[in-house]
């Protein structure tokens, strides 16, 4: 298993550092954020160090995709909130705070204002087709 010695998330599934566990199979860990946005807001990693989504192997990003709708629904069934989030950030541009993979589940709650919503308004089509060149996968 890959781990950063360095890095808080290899250090909590090594078990040096506790969490609030909520789920553990041999590939992914979820515990509660413990800084979070709203009750219950849980963290799901690999157990194997990836510092991002680009960096990380197809069956840990299964792996964590499977055990996030796992917990989704234990936080759903337990504190019926009024929808859920999921979060995911890479590189300091998008607030990764910790860089090792992780998916956030964040129960929300009504009136909560949270800030994760942006406004919808229609995009160029002639600059969307040009972007979609530039980035189509091959």
């Amino acid at each position: 298993m890959a781990q950063d010695p360095n890095c808080i998330f290899c250090k909590i599934v090594a078990g040096t550092i506790p969490c609030f566990k909520l789920y553990e199979d041999a590939k992914t860990l979820a515990f509660l954020d413990i800084n979070p946005a709203n009750p219950g807001h849980a963290l799901v990693i690999p157990k194997n160090h990836a510092p991002n989504l680009v960096a990380s192997a197809d069956d840990d990003l299964a792996a964590v995709l499977a055990t996030t709708r796992r917990v989704a629904a234990a936080i759903e069934h337990a504190l019926k909130p009024y929808g859920f989030n999921l979060l995911q950030a890479n590189g300091p541009g998008a607030a990764q705070s910790v860089m090792h993979f992780h998916m956030h589940i964040i129960p929300r709650v009504q009136g909560d204002d949270l800030k994760m919503n942006w406004g919808l308004k229609p995009g160029d089509k002639a600059a969307l087709a040009e972007m979609a060149k530039r980035i189509k996968v091959v």
